[in-house]
């Protein structure tokens, strides 16, 4: 059943805007997408969506930034797993499928697999794996590399699940999705988006520092992202049941006695 976000989305259009409106900067509408009337304004607008996505993203660990790949396969004989810098983030599980079941791989360290699996000549199901790090030839730029142990006996299927980067706002910058395409951040945490691009362009203005016309405009963002950031924070343990006991629920100040 397909419903209705309860906010109120931002469109990049919805977007653009907000922020223009509050940085007191005059816009105009070209070919469906709102632009402003300052070009310097408009070279900032990739930049300032990528700093506030991102800082979001860093800071809440979004439940449904959380996905899954089943692309990639363990080679026979070889104890390297290479994914692509694009896949995750951070990596948080690897699975193999063997005879129609799942078999999650323990974390460890590379140097216990260096020590207890450093043997070619011993091959078996893997039951470990270990960040290794980046390509040399690009460095990291290309792919990440994890190993595994026992060296794998056959070729295994494997499940990946980790940490993704969401689509950004940017991509609605266009006729067809400017004034309708959302995202997740921008649907659902709307509030957040806004403060944090704030805080961005209080350096394009110059109201950052000490001896700015308005020092005190960039920090009283950031007090204000941080006020909302805290309460994103208790929603996103609360969705992981990373709460209070590890349950969804917030702590209650009232009820007695504690929760056994």
């Amino acid at each position: 059943m397909t419903t209705s976000p309860a906010t109120t989305p931002l469109t990049y259009n919805g977007y653009v805007t907000q922020v223009a409106t509050m940085a007191i900067v005059n816009t105009t509408t070209s070919s469906g997408v709102v632009v402003g009337v300052d070009a310097a304004f408009n070279a900032i607008i990739p930049q300032m969506l990528n700093y506030a996505e991102l800082r979001i993203q860093r800071d809440l660990d979004l439940f449904p930034a959380i996905s899954s790949n089943t692309s990639y396969t363990l080679t026979a004989g070889s104890n390297l797993l290479t994914l692509s810098i694009n896949d995750f983030v951070t990596l948080q599980t690897i699975s193999i499928v063997s005879g129609g079941a799942t078999y999650p791989l323990l974390p460890v360290s590379k140097q216990v697999l260096q020590n207890v699996y450093g043997d070619t000549a011993y091959t078996a199901m893997p039951a470990y794996f270990a960040p290794y790090g980046g390509d040399a030839a690009t460095y990291g730029n290309t792919s990440q590399i994890y190993i595994v142990g026992p060296y794998p006996d056959q070729s295994y299927p494997v499940t990946l699940t980790g940490l993704v980067r969401m689509q950004t706002l940017a991509v609605n910058a266009t006729t067809a999705l400017a004034n309708t395409g959302t995202t997740f951040i921008s649907t659902y945490l709307p509030d957040m988006l806004l403060q944090a691009s704030m805080i961005y362009i209080s350096q394009f203005q110059r109201n950052f520092g000490p001896a700015s016309n308005d020092p005190q405009m960039g920090p009283t963002y950031e007090a204000q992202y941080q006020t909302l950031l805290k309460g994103a924070q208790g929603e996103e343990y609360r969705k992981k049941f990373e709460a209070a006991a590890w349950s969804s629920n917030s702590i209650s100040p009232v009820a007695t006695p504690t929760r056994g």
